[in-house]
């Protein structure tokens, strides 16, 4: 089977294909976003410019984007979640991961991409990076319980 490289575990022909040849309109966000992937994965760049809304184009590097979709190796799509986004929308968001090897090194994006409907048609318009949540260090009191996991007071085990 020809699985489709969005992941969702259907053939391409039955998922992102119809979408990325304009047989088809992506019935939600999130949809769009699996067809995009798709298309980098296939070099169908022709449809990434067009599935992108009208005022976002300036800038879009169209022979740039030809060749480092070519020149990277497409690993995966891990979709984090949606906001709105769905057939009844104008509006949505979809939170997503896309793992590919660039170079021979591989790399993540993490991204809230962002969507708007016009005229029954989903276009992306921009996306913002995902940072690293910051990793909170809590202070732990003498008498609080070891977090070392003893289940000794912390005065009596490591912060002696």
């Amino acid at each position: 089977m020809n699985s489709c490289p969005c992941g969702s575990g259907a053939s391409y022909p039955d998922c992102c294909e119809p979408v990325v040849t304009g047989a088809q309109n992506a019935e939600t966000a999130e949809q769009l976003m699996r067809a995009r992937y798709s298309a980098y994965t296939k070099v169908a760049t022709d449809f990434i410019f067009e599935s992108t809304h009208p005022d976002h184009r300036k800038g879009y590097d169209h022979e740039g984007t030809k060749v480092w979709a070519e020149k990277s190796e497409w690993l995966g799509l891990e979709i984090i979640g949606t906001r709105q986004g769905g057939p009844d929308d104008t509006v949505g968001e979809v939170e997503f991961i896309a793992r590919f090897r660039e170079n021979g090194v591989p790399r993540t994006h993490h991204e809230c991409g962002h969507f708007m409907r016009e005229k029954g048609r989903w276009y992306f318009t921009d996306g913002s990076v995902v940072k690293p949540k910051p990793i909170i260090v809590e202070k732990v009191g003498r008498n609080d319980p070891c977090p070392c996991g003893s289940s000794l007071k912390y005065k009596k085990c490591c912060g002696k």
